[in-house]
This record gives C-alpha cells, structure tokens and sequence, in this order.
C-alpha cells in the first residue's frame, strides 16, 4: 500500500467523522464559523509540518521510499504528510463540539446534553491525556526499530485511545461515590459518568481493549505477553472492587506509574529492545516521575477522598509529606538522568519545573490541600512542554546514532 491510499483513506474518515460531528454539534449560525476556523487551522497546521518536516528530512533523520510516495513536495516535505494534520483540523473540532454541545431550546427535551454512552466515554477518558501513554511506546518503539509499520501505528492508536478509555473509564465507574463529593470532576480533570452508563462503559472497555490486546500479543513474543499483561493487569487492579490498589497506600502510585511506563516497556518488548544500563536508568527515572505525579495529584483529593472511606497515599501520610515526597521523587528522577547515556543528561532539566510548580506547597496542611489544584492543573500543560523537550532529546538521540 502507498502512501497516497492510506492518507486518502485517513483523510476520508477524517472528513466523514467532521461532517458528522459538527452537524450534530453546532448551533445555529455556528456551521461558517466552524468551517473558517478549520480552515485558519489547517492553514496554521501545514507551514508547521512544511517547516518541521523539512527540517528532519534534511537532517537525515528519515527518508520515504520513492516507490510510495507521488513525488510532489512542498520544500523537502511529501504531499503526503499533509493528510495528517488536515485530518486532525477537520475531525477534532467537531468531535469537541459535539462532546461539549448543550441543549438549547426544544431540543433539550429531545436530547439531553451529552447523551448516550460514546460522548460520556470519550470526556471521561480525558483526550487532553492521551498523549501522555501513546508517546512513550510510539518513541520507544520507533527509536528501537527505526521503522514505521502496522504494529507501531496499530498499538499506538491502542494507547492513544482504547487503553485511556479503559483507565479512566473503569476508574470514574468505580470512583463515582467520591467523585460526587470532588468539586474538581466534571470536566478535563475527571468525568461523572451517568450511573445508567456505568455497566455499559465497563463492557465498552472490555471490547474496544481486549481485540487490540489478542492481536498485539500475537505479534510479539514471551516479552510481549508479560509487558501487556502487567500493563492491563495496572489498568483493571488500580480501581475494581476487590483489588482497589488505588486505596492502598504506596501501591497506588506505584500502580499509576505502572500506568504510563507500561506502554513504553511493551514498545521496547514488542522492538526487541536490548537491554542497557542506560535504558534501565531511563525507565527507572520515568517511574519516579510517574509516582511523584500520582502522589501530587493525591494530595489535592484527600478531603473528598477521607469523606468517601478512600485511603491513598495522601490522606494516609497527610498533605505535606506527601508535597515534600514528591519533589524528592522529582528530583531523585532528574538526577538519574545524569547518570544515563549522552544525550539523556540533558533530560534532568525536565524535572525542574515540576520541583518549581510543587515547591510552594512544601509546608501544605490538610485542610488547605485543595488549592494544590492550582498547580495540578498546571501540571497537565507542563507535560506538553516536557513533551516537546523530550522530542528534541530524541531527536538528537537519532541523528547521533544514524
């Protein structure tokens, strides 16, 4: 298959979903507003990939076979390349409006604002995280095999959206009774899934993981299978009745952290990784990271989290250590980056502005641990920007080895 055909296949469903959801969506009036900023978006969209991709391209850091490809370019960068961001410019802004759509007039007897099991599925698998588990296996895998096929596109899709349905999705079914009480959920940090919905989310989990989970252990070996099983063992343990390890001190952040380094621990497994010293530092300092975030994000929830009966690591060791233990985990995390391979040593800086947006709630109490929202939130646009770094990292990491 061509380039060309998997671009105008992607384009299409891109097109057909937009359509769709936009229609659905938009009240009246809205329909040119919607289709302008698309444009202007995709307009925005396409000198970043001409200028990004050339960039790359002209590094060396990869090349297309010319057998798939038609040729026309624009600078260094295939036509081809730009089915991808036109995709994303015309499907996601009507899919957001679609989710967020509110009744307006009659029609609200009709249908109720984020009605029926899909829409309520996508909110509370929290789209503004996605990327945060499909990047660490779509990078350890493509650094390991340098290559782009059908596992690579096919698992990172799992993680983009399958595996975050199930994570989140399964956590705000069996988290409802607290998250009543939690000021905080309702929109990108947490959803209220209907109670109707609740037994459908949990079989809609079930069937939208297990098929991608089957054939991705049939493409990989004995790593694989156990890299896979932990990750969706983390997924499930963290929040069912009868295992909750996220009301088991310690156990919960270790569990959350298993959430975001399983991914790239199955890619390293499914590429065939050899095992380094050096990849071993890598993976330990993101679990510390994984744990440090985990236990932040605990502290803000320990009132709501005590009224329900949930212990977690914060309402067991309190507010202010559970502050001071995560800038050590952060830090601890950053220093063991030093210890890794050229260019890895440049990675530690990524830790500091963790340390800085944690830092001023050192000496937090109990009963003023809510505010630490404020940070919480700003931790979730940090890790765009440690995203982005992380990118150039490897970046470098490529074209030092090539």
């Amino acid at each position: 298959m061509t380039y060309l055909w998997l671009a105008l296949a992607f384009i299409a469903a891109a097109v057909v979903a937009g359509v769709i959801f936009a229609r659905q969506g938009a009240r009246p009036g809205e329909a040119r507003k919607h289709w302008k900023a698309v444009g202007l978006a995709f307009a925005a969209l396409a000198v970043l990939t001409a200028v990004f991709d050339s960039v790359m391209i002209g590094m060396e850091l990869f090349h297309y076979d010319a057998s798939h490809i038609l040729g026309l370019k624009i600078a260094l960068a295939p036509i081809e390349d730009f089915a991808y961001p036109l995709a994303g410019a015309v499907a996601l802004p009507g899919l957001w409006m679609w989710l967020t759509r509110k009744p307006n007039g009659s029609s609200s007897r009709s249908r109720p604002n984020l009605k029926g099991l899909v829409p309520q599925a996508l909110l509370a698998s929290r789209p503004v995280s996605w990327v945060n588990t499909a990047y660490p296996f779509a990078a350890a895998m493509l650094l390991t095999t340098r290559d782009i096929d059908w596992v690579l596109i096919l698992c990172t899709f799992y993680f983009l959206i399958p595996y975050n349905l199930a994570m989140y999705g399964i956590n705000d079914v069996f988290d409802y009774e607290s998250d009543l009480k939690n000021p905080r959920k309702g929109g990108i940090e947490g959803a209220l899934l209907q109670p109707r919905l609740h037994r459908p989310m949990l079989w809609l989990a079930a069937i939208t993981n297990i098929p991608f989970l089957l054939v991705l252990a049939f493409a990989g070996g004995p790593a694989a299978w156990i890299s896979l099983a932990v990750s969706a063992f983390a997924v499930v343990a963290y929040s069912v009745a009868g295992l909750r390890f996220k009301e088991r001190p310690v156990l919960d952040s270790l569990t959350s952290s298993t959430h975001f380094v399983s991914p790239a621990v199955v890619g390293l497994a499914l590429a065939g990784a050899n095992v380094t010293s050096g990849l071993l530092i890598l993976l330990a300092s993101f679990f510390l990271w994984g744990m440090a975030a985990h236990a932040f994000g605990a502290v803000q929830d320990i009132e709501p989290d005590r009224q329900a009966g949930i212990g977690s690591i914060a309402t067991v060791i309190g507010a202010r250590r559970t502050v001071r233990l995560a800038v050590g985990l952060w830090l601890v995390a950053g220093l063991a980056m030093l210890a890794a391979p050229w260019p890895g040593p440049l990675a530690a800086i990524i830790a500091v502005p963790y340390i800085v947006n944690c830092a001023p709630y050192w000496n937090v109490a109990d009963t003023t641990a809510a505010r630490t929202n404020v940070a919480w939130r700003l931790f979730i646009w940090l890790n765009y920007g440690s995203g982005f770094l992380v990118t150039l990292i490897f970046i470098l990491q490529w074209s030092l080895t090539s």
